[in-house]
């Protein structure tokens, strides 16, 4: 067992348990910058996040919001599963830019005046969701993108973290779908998988239940902020 992989699955299953999405978000960087492969990084990281997301749905299914995921399914999915056949001939790095985004997006909760600015870039939502999918394909970074939408909505904790999870999942698997008929995904450990499960009902628990719904905005916010430093230091090594 790789001890370094336990402790990214640790650290990251936490951070989904709470907010429906990490494992994939920060789990790639981490593991492709210890000599993991994009698609060795995949086979790891999806089935635990899928898991994750499925435990989420299963909860919270009531508060998922359809229409929102109904128009990120038609306009984000193709575009993963296109970016995501071509992953191995393109390099591409989003890093700096989705962090430097989700920054912004973090600091919106105390400014007005960046709140303005998100509003201009969520009015172009088709346009988003197909960035949103390009990203995801190519990088795993899509999720960043994604919670920053769902933040911007006017919701309850309930139904932003379940509708980020139904989404989140939907995105885990077409990439499993896609790697499977490209004959690129690999093994999984069944000991991560229920490692992560664990980590899940532990949080889900003794921490998501007692964080308070008046304040489950600003973690938001503070999620989104070291989310965006941690990409764009990413980005800079």
């Amino acid at each position: 067992m790789d001890f370094f992989v336990v402790g990214v699955i640790l650290i990251t299953s936490a951070i989904q348990s709470v907010f429906g999405v990490g494992v994939l978000l920060f789990g790639t960087p981490l593991l492709i910058m210890s000599g993991y492969s994009f698609t060795s990084t995949l086979s790891v990281l999806l089935p635990l996040s899928l898991t994750i997301n499925v435990l989420q749905i299963v909860k919270e299914r009531e508060f998922i919001n359809f229409d929102f995921f109904r128009r990120l399914l038609l306009f984000s999915v193709p575009s993963i599963v296109i970016s995501l056949i071509f992953v191995v001939e393109v390099d591409l790095d989003f890093s700096i830019l989705i962090g430097l985004f989700l920054v912004i997006i973090s600091l919106k909760f105390f400014s007005e005046r960046l709140w303005n600015i998100v509003i201009f870039f969520f009015s172009y939502e088709r346009t988003y969701f197909v960035i949103t999918g390009i990203v995801h394909g190519v990088s795993n970074l899509g999720g960043g993108l994604l919670t920053s939408k769902v933040f911007s909505m006017n919701a309850t904790r309930q139904e932003k973290r379940a509708t980020i999870s139904a989404c989140y999942f939907t995105f885990a698997m077409f990439q499993v779908i896609t790697l499977i008929l490209l004959g690129e995904f690999q093994w999984f450990r069944i000991e991560y998988l229920l490692l992560g499960i664990t980590i899940y009902f532990v949080v889900e628990y003794f921490v998501y239940a007692k964080i308070p719904s008046k304040n489950y905005d600003y973690f938001f916010a503070v999620f989104l902020f070291f989310s965006g430093i941690s990409l764009i230091n990413k980005g800079v090594l």
